[in-house]
Formats: C-alpha cells, sequence, structure tokens
C-alpha cells in the first residue's frame, strides 16, 4: 500500500493525522490535537482489542511426531491468519450453533507423512483451508518469505505423521496473544522531555546518555533558562504500528477507532439510562454498541460459556469437576469457597 504524506484534517481545532511513512507491514503517523488519555487508549485497543482470527480448537487424529499434542496445538494457534473483512465472522458466543459453523469459524485440515530418509519440515502452507467460511479471505495462513513456505509447525522423520483438524475463531488479544494483531506499537510524545513526564537515570550527561529519537526533529528545541509552564499538556504523539499480517496497518487503525468508538458509545447509552442495568459492552444491548470479545469470554449471564475450543475430557457435564469430586468446590480437606453459589 501506498502513502502520501497528508493531513486528513486542516482545522487546528480537531484531531489531526499525518502520515510520515507506510507499507503493507507497518504505518508511521502523528495524531496531533488530542489529549494524552485518547491517544494512550487508541494504542492499548490497537494492541489488545481489535479482533482478529486464530486457531482455537485443534482436534488431533493422528500425532507420531517427537512433539506432544499441546505443544502443536500451540504453534498451529501462533500462525497469523488473514483476517480481511473480520467482521463477516461471528463470535462463537453469539452463534447460534452448538460448537462451531461456517457461520463462526473457518477449519482448516492438516496432513504431513514423511516417507522418506530425509528429514521433513511441516510448514504453514501446508494448512487446507475449507471452501465454507463466511468470506473468500479469513483464514488463510499468512505467508511473507519468499520462498512461500510460511511459519514452520514441526519436523517429521520417516514413518511419522500428522493428521490434524484445526478451527479458527474470531477473538482479541486481550483473552490471548495469538489474537494480537500488531507485534508492536511504538508511542512517543515530548521527545524533548520538556514536560518533565520522565526522570532520566544518567552517570554523567544524560543528553548523550539517552539520544533523542527521529521525532526530536519534528519539535522545536528547548530555550535556554526557559521558564517551566506547569499548565502544559501534550498534544502530539508519534505512533509507528507494526502489523504481523493478518491485517493491514491501516485497518488496524482504522478497526482501533472503531472499537474505540464502541465503547464510548456504551458508555453513553449507559448514563443516558439503558432497558437494564446490564453492561453495554457484554450485556444484552444492541449489537451497534457492542464491543470485541474472545470466544470463550464472560458471558452476559454472569456464567462462563463453556465453548468447545476450552473443554477437556474432565469436563463431565457439571462444571469444572475435578477427581477429587463435583464442582461445588469441595475437596479431601474440606469445602472450599470457590465454586459455591455465593463464590467469587
Amino acid at each position: 500500500m501506498d502513502y502520501d504524506p497528508m493531513a486528513l484534517d486542516a482545522e487546528d481545532t480537531g484531531p489531526t493525522v499525518n502520515i510520515r511513512d507506510g507499507d503493507d507491514s507497518k504505518v508511521d503517523f502523528t495524531l496531533a490535537h488530542v489529549d494524552l488519555a485518547f491517544a494512550n487508549s487508541l494504542r492499548r485497543i490497537m494492541l489488545a482489542e481489535v479482533p482478529t482470527m486464530a486457531i482455537d480448537l485443534v482436534e488431533v487424529e493422528a500425532n507420531t511426531s517427537v512433539l506432544a499434542d499441546e505443544f502443536i496445538a500451540h504453534r498451529l494457534g501462533l500462525i497469523p491468519l488473514n483476517s480481511k473483512a473480520v467482521d463477516d465472522v461471528l463470535y462463537t458466543r453469539d452463534c447460534d450453533c452448538e460448537q462451531y459453523c461456517e457461520n463462526c469459524s473457518v477449519t482448516l485440515t492438516l496432513h504431513a507423512r514423511c516417507t522418506g530418509d530425509e528429514v521433513m519440515r511441516v510448514y504453514a502452507r501446508d494448512l487446507v483451508v475449507a471452501e465454507q467460511r463466511p468470506n473468500e479471505w479469513v483464514g488463510i495462513p499468512i505467508i511473507t518469505d519468499p520462498e512461500g513456505l510460511g511459519s514452520v509447525i514441526c519436523k517429521l522423520r520417516k514413518g511419522q505423521e500428522l493428521r490434524m483438524k484445526c478451527v479458527a475463531k474470531k477473538g482479541i488479544a486481550k483473552e490471548h496473544s495469538k489474537w494480537a494483531p500488531v507485534s508492536a506499537v511504538g508511542f512517543e510524545y515530548d521527545p524533548h522531555n520538556k514536560l518533565k513526564h520522565l526522570d532520566y537515570w544518567y552517570e554523567e550527561d544524560a543528553a548523550k546518555e539517552w539520544p533523542k529519537s527521529k521525532n526530536a526533529d519534528e519539535e522545536d528545541l528547548p530555550q535556554e533558562g526557559e521558564p517551566f509552564d506547569y499548565d502544559a499538556q501534550p498534544s502530539r504523539f508519534y505512533f509507528e504500528v507494526e502489523s504481523i499480517g493478518n491485517l493491514e496497518p491501516d485497518t488496524v487503525v482504522q478497526q482501533g477507532i472503531k472499537v474505540l468508538q464502541q465503547k464510548l458509545a456504551a458508555v453513553i447509552q449507559e448514563l443516558a439510562g439503558g432497558d437494564d442495568g446490564r453492561n453495554g459492552v457484554n450485556g444484552d444491548t444492541a449489537d451497534a454498541y457492542n464491543g470485541p470479545r474472545s470466544p470463550d469470554a464472560v458471558d452476559g449471564g454472569g456464567g462462563y460459556a463453556m465453548d468447545q475450543g476450552y473443554t477437556t475430557p474432565y469436563m463431565n457435564g457439571g462444571g469444572a469437576a475435578s477427581a477429587w469430586g463435583g464442582a461445588g468446590g469441595a475437596t479431601p480437606y474440606g469445602a472450599t469457597p470457590y465454586g459455591q453459589s455465593n463464590g467469587w
């Protein structure tokens, strides 16, 4: 994608964005005429609350490699998947299906078997995406290396085999980092430290031991003997968003603004007085106000939505049952307050 330096708003009274540099993997821009709380909220949302797709459930049919099932499942979950038009995908908790379907998930299959004497490497390219999915983009493994191989999943020797069914779901990085849309978000303001928000530790000379960033060239140097302004507030912020490939960096910023708008709309609706006192994000308010949620987050009714992606052979219908008994929080040493009806 090509960017030209531009100002999205020429008015000094409102927020202005100036894109300094950008490509398919990162975008460097400045955000001005906003306060620190707004800029930092946008940064945090881009890091943790922009929804993406990631493998969340792995059904192992055969695994004779040296790696455990859980180890491979974890590696599969960290493979970035295309999340373009992810809004077309429903959250698992919002879908009418019992476990997963083509409306709330994307199915990928992996079948690899080594028949030669050389070590065989299994790559992300070996994942086969099912045709039944919400749109033509979501769920495709992101492959950026020149060879077109993608991430290494595991290695197989002669006679070893992998046969797995993977289910990718929509979620946010606040629940698990595999849903993170970015690898990093650079954030800086006041590069000359005029506001004295930073207290540099140094041995001899702070100016030499703490070199200025490139953003310092965008602002005026502090004057010698200039009086300190106790009422000064930062109003210019420098962002550098680096995507992991599942979303384009400009899309990450746009989605971050959209999520922030949804959160503010939920607050406004609650302050204006809704039909009930439930949380506007996770409650039963209109979908337009619902913020991003993981596929297995706490449900609106106060319990835990037991999605198949997190169930274990020990989930015996009654909740967190264990070898010591039922789900009521009892142990061999007596009852505990956890798990009781009045617990938490």
